[in-house]
Order: structure tokens, then C-alpha cells, then sequence
């Protein structure tokens, strides 16, 4: 942006683009700069401030009355420009609308219905590993395709009610949603021509009635209209879970084939004792944040750690560099699944909290657990590749062979 103001007194300045393909490629180098730079950083190049550290994130996340989220958690303010879609009920909301909207979704997404689904989703899981198998001990797979998202794509439509047909629209929609965070780049105009093609689909899914009866979605618009909300309302809830619901846990599985196929000691840990399998998911959203980032709005003047931050600024918390932060973690480089990773932020935390990390972790069990008890070596075959977003961090594909135990 032009009108860019300039670099406050006293913060340190960080003139790297955190948005750059290089950067996005590998953060890490800029995490530790930020990190090391001080407790809050300017990035020049946005006009905005940053932290990276993990206190001062955890503390934006969790002071949600004056970092607020109903100002849009990308770089755009929306008290000055308009959204480019009506913002999301749950993500792009503060309280009370947002308590209300969370309260309806939580009484219908809550670890009750989880533990309805767990023996559906691990059954799935179980066939699905098996089925790899189908023409012999050793298979090559694209662990992307074939793994990561062919799993969350047969469990969650359908959990959800969505209509059998169009269910491809789902990840380029996420893909568009996330890189909308970001600035308008590159990357956000390609993700908004595939992503704009999957939106008249994703917005039909949602309207009220289109639901199966008996699934989620049908279940959350009758509490949604209980509740108060209108049918505009409704569907704008439902479209929360369409938006953020597959993308980030293709992206978490598929980090965590990666990393389990690098660490094979780590791997043979999870073979030993399956039950790890959600331990080995949450040190993935540690250690390979499938969310990178998000914005907060300044509502009011205030200060982190003795830095001032006047009202309409806009402040990017580094989630990942703050799941690798030095100050909380010990050994954060390291891929360990025996960590008690749970206090990690790469759902969030706070009021803000991601709704849908239940299901993202009873879907990372569930395959993780399937492939520990059916496949004896897992190995990294050839070269990954990542598919950049302004936001999200994750593998577009993966050859992997699997031998079968």
C-alpha cells in the first residue's frame, strides 16, 4: 500500500517481506529475526507490527476486546475498506455476535458428537490404509493425494451433509479464503479465479434446507434458527466450517506423514504404541504450523511488552514462529512426539480458538493411528512439493513408499 505510515520510534524494523514466495518457502530464517528482534517488530514493507514471540502472541490472542477480529484477521481493515465477502460469523467476528454464533456451533460441534463419529471416521481410515495395499506389501504414493486430503475429503463432506457431487470445490475454496488474509499478490489472484470458481458451490451447500437432514449442517441451521439467527446468518455459520475446515487438516496430516517419515525413530515410537497417534498429530501443528499467521485490529491504544500500538494498527501474530519459540519450548526444532505439545497456538487460543481442532485431531488420529498399525516403513521417495499461501503451510505433494508390516 502507498499509504504506508512510517516506522514507530523505538521498534525495531524488520524489512523483509513475510509474504514473498522465499519467505514463504522457508520462514523459518525470518521467525528467528522477528523473534530475536524484540518482543514487537515493524514490517515496513505492510505498515504493520508483528510478534513472534510466543507470550506476546498468546497475549494479543487472548485480549480479543482490544485486538479484535471483527475488523478482518487479514491485512485489510474493514472499517475502511469493504470485505470480499460477508465476514465470517466465527472468524471475523467480536462478542456478542460472535459469542452467539460460537455458542450455536459448539452446542452441535462439540467432543459429544466426536465421540458419536470416532468408530465411522476410524472405520474409513482403517479401509483406506488397507486398500493402499490391495496390489502388493510395497506401495509409491503421492501421501498428499492418495492420504492427506483423500482422507478429509471422505469423512468431512459427508459429516457435514454437503451433496455428493462438487465436493472438489472445497479445497481450492479454503486455498482462496486463506490467501485473501494476505496481500494481494500473486498468489491471492490466482487462488481468487480457481477459488472464485468453487464459491457459487461452497454458497449453495450452505443455504438453509440444502443440508442433509440429519447431518451437521442440517442440525447446526435448526440451532442457528433456535437461537435467533436469521437464514443469511445460518448459512454464513455453516460456511465457517466449509471455509476452514479441510485445507488446514490436509495440511497437518500431510506434514506429519512428511516429518514421521523423516524421524523414523520417531515413527517407530508411534508403531510401538499406536494411542500416540494424537500426541504425533498436535507435534506436527506444533512444529509445522498449518496456519502461519493471522491479523488482529488495534481497537483501542495499548502496549505489548512496553511497545505502544495506537488504535487502527494492525499487528501480525507469527503463530509458527511462536510454536518454535525458545523462550517456552524446550528443543523447539525438534520433532518429538512424546512432547506435551498442547499448548501450542496453531489453533489459536482464546475466545478465537479454532471451532473444528477436535475434528482436525480425531482426523489426524484416526489415519495416523491406521497407517501405525499397518505399515511398517514409511520413507520419503522423492521431492515434496509445497503449495504457497499467504497464510497456510503445506504440502501440495508427497511421494512416500509404504511398506506393509
Amino acid at each position: 500500500p502507498l499509504d504506508v505510515p512510517p516506522a514507530p520510534a523505538g521498534v525495531p524494523v524488520v524489512d523483509r517481506d513475510p509474504f514473498s514466495d522465499e519467505t514463504l518457502t522457508d520462514p523459518y530464517p525470518l521467525h528467528e529475526t522477528l523473534r530475536e528482534a524484540g518482543p514487537v517488530a515493524w514490517l515496513p514493507r505492510y505498515g504493520v507490527y508483528a510478534v513472534a514471540r510466543y507470550d506476546e502472541v498468546v497475549h494479543v490472542l487472548q485480549n480479543h476486546e482490544i485486538f479484535v477480529s471483527g475488523r478482518g484477521v487479514g491485512l485489510s481493515d474493514y472499517q475502511k475498506e469493504k470485505p470480499w465477502r460477508p465476514p465470517s460469523l466465527l472468524l471475523e467476528a467480536d462478542p456478542p455476535q460472535h459469542t452467539q454464533a460460537r455458542k450455536v456451533a459448539t452446542s452441535v460441534f462439540n467432543p459429544k458428537t466426536m465421540r458419536q463419529i470416532r468408530e465411522e471416521f476410524q472405520d474409513t481410515a482403517n479401509r483406506m490404509v488397507d486398500e493402499l495395499f490391495a496390489e502388493g506389501s510395497t506401495v509409491e504414493i503421492d501421501g498428499v493425494a492418495e492420504l492427506a486430503a483423500a482422507y478429509p475429503l471422505s469423512v468431512f463432506p459427508d459429516f457435514i451433509g454437503l451433496s455428493e457431487t462438487g465436493r472438489e470445490n472445497l479445497l481450492p475454496y479454503g486455498n482462496m479464503a486463506f490467501n485473501a488474509f494476505g496481500p494481494q499478490n500473486h498468489l491471492y489472484d490466482r487462488a481468487m479465479e480457481t477459488g472464485g470458481q468453487a464459491a457459487p458451490w461452497i454458497v449453495e451447500q450452505c443455504v438453509v434446507g440444502t443440508p442433509k437432514p440429519g447431518r451437521f449442517g442440517a442440525t447446526l441451521h435448526e440451532r442457528a434458527a433456535e437461537a435467533g439467527l436469521d437464514e443469511d446468518e445460518a448459512a454464513r455459520l455453516l460456511r465457517s466450517f466449509l471455509t476452514a475446515g479441510v485445507d488446514t487438516t490436509v495440511h497437518g496430516i500431510g506434514a506429519a506423514l512428511r516429518e514421521l517419515a523423516e524421524h523414523p525413530e520417531q515413527w517407530a515410537a508411534l508403531r510401538q504404541d499406536p494411542s500416540k497417534a494424537r500426541a504425533a498429530f498436535d507435534e506436527t501443528v506444533r512444529y509445522m504450523a498449518p496456519v502461519q499467521t493471522f491479523f488482529r485490529t488495534v481497537n483501542e491504544d495499548t502496549e505489548v511488552s512496553g511497545v505502544q500500538l495506537p488504535e487502527g494498527s494492525k499487528i501480525l501474530m507469527f503463530l509458527a514462529a511462536a510454536n518454535r519459540d525458545p523462550r517456552h519450548w524446550e528443543d523447539p526444532d525438534t520433532f518429538d512426539i512424546s512432547r506435551q505439545a498442547s499448548g501450542h497456538v496453531g489453533f489459536g487460543f482464546g475466545i478465537h480458538s479454532c471451532v473444528g481442532q477436535i475434528m482436525a485431531r480425531l482426523e489426524g488420529e484416526c489415519l495416523l493411528g491406521a497407517l501405525a498399525r499397518r505399515v511398517a516403513m514409511i520413507e520419503v521417495v522423492g521431492e515434496p512439493e509445497l503449495q504457497l499461501n499467504n497464510t497456510l503451510r503445506g504440502w501440495e505433494s508427497l511421494p512416500l513408499r509404504l511398506t506393509a508390516a
